[in-house]
């Protein structure tokens, strides 16, 4: 168990007690006013009280330690014949502080994502929570993910170290970037790359983090990231799946894949508290020819959990529908 692990459990031991205190006291009082039975009341609500620290428990300690493939296939008389079958692994939110004491999770993950055979590995932001340093202890990991047309990645909102010390974040972006590179990664910052297979070129478009929520930085230019690409099929790395809506949709992008939300890392079935702020939050949504992929991600923020929202690699294979 990790000392943040640790840490939580405490936190939910001691917050459980002061529920306990409470239900006992509010039983009491149904006791006095009405004559409901303390004992019936009081297990009623101890039952009712376990579920939560029980579900967050379950969520520390196994589901933020899986990995779940998905597979997706994206058909459109777009792709080029030269481009038929070809497979993008997408991963997003590593959140590197999230596995800072789970390095051999982060490997495992790691060792899955190799495993898939990918042309092409696109990885749609945040790849740290506060500050460069989270990598150092990882890099070494992240910088043996293997694809033929290598990794390819953008930043998300927290990559631009504005949460913990917001007047030196220009200088640890540039270290976030550094380090990304010095890991083999291409990192576009409102720029394309072109891959070719024979006579035929796709465009991959990398944009900075986009939104229309002032919560978050918006510093994309879409015009000059896409500068160079028009008449190829092209597939847009863009952070905030809220982008597709606020710029992408009835222009010439056929894929763009997201990450950001997590669904909130909690989920019930196919219910997510995630749908009520974002109206793309999971999975792949198609509007007339143009398809976005929005990826949960692999790590966490605010609290080191995943219920019903496994970490997610999103194996997305290209097919040419004549």
């Amino acid at each position: 168990m990790t000392t943040e692990t640790f840490a939580t459990l405490s936190i939910l031991l001691i917050c459980w007690i002061a529920l306990m205190i409470l239900d006992a006291a509010v039983c009491g009082l149904l006791y006095a006013i009405f004559g409901t039975s303390f004992r019936k009341a009081f297990l009623y609500g101890l039952i009712s009280l376990c579920i939560p620290p029980l579900c967050i428990a379950y969520g520390s300690l196994f589901e933020r330690n899986r990995v779940q493939v998905n597979e997706v296939e994206i058909s459109s008389a777009e792709v080029p014949e030269g481009f038929d079958g070809y497979r993008i692994v997408h991963i997003s939110d590593i959140h590197a502080r999230s596995f800072q004491k789970r390095g051999k999770v982060l490997e495992k993950m790691a060792a899955r994502i190799n495993g898939l055979d990918a042309d092409l590995i696109a990885f749609t932001g945040d790849i740290i929570t506060m500050d460069s340093s989270e990598l150092d202890s990882l890099s070494h990991i992240l910088k043996g993910l293997e694809a033929k047309d290598g990794v390819m990645s953008v930043l998300g909102n927290h990559d631009y170290c504005i949460y913990a010390h917001p007047e030196a974040a220009d200088d640890d972006v540039s270290k976030v970037i550094e380090k990304e590179k010095a890991m083999g990664w291409n990192v576009l910052i409102d720029e394309n790359r072109r891959i070719i297979r024979g006579t035929d070129t796709i465009a991959v478009i990398g944009v900075e983090n986009t939104s229309p929520s002032r919560h978050f930085p918006s510093k994309g230019d879409l015009v000059k990231a896409s500068e160079g690409t028009e008449g190829l099929f092209r597939i847009l790395l863009s952070h905030d799946p809220m982008h597709w809506d606020m710029e992408v949709l009835g222009k010439d992008y056929p894929l763009t894949l997201s990450g950001h939300t997590h669904a909130m890392q909690f989920a019930l079935g196919k219910w997510c508290p995630s749908k009520y702020m974002f109206r793309q939050y999971r999975g792949l949504y198609t509007e007339n020819s143009q398809h976005l992929y929005v990826n949960i991600g692999l790590g966490e923020t605010i609290f080191p959990a995943r219920i019903g929202a496994v970490p997610e690699i999103t194996l997305i294979t290209l097919k040419r529908d004549s």
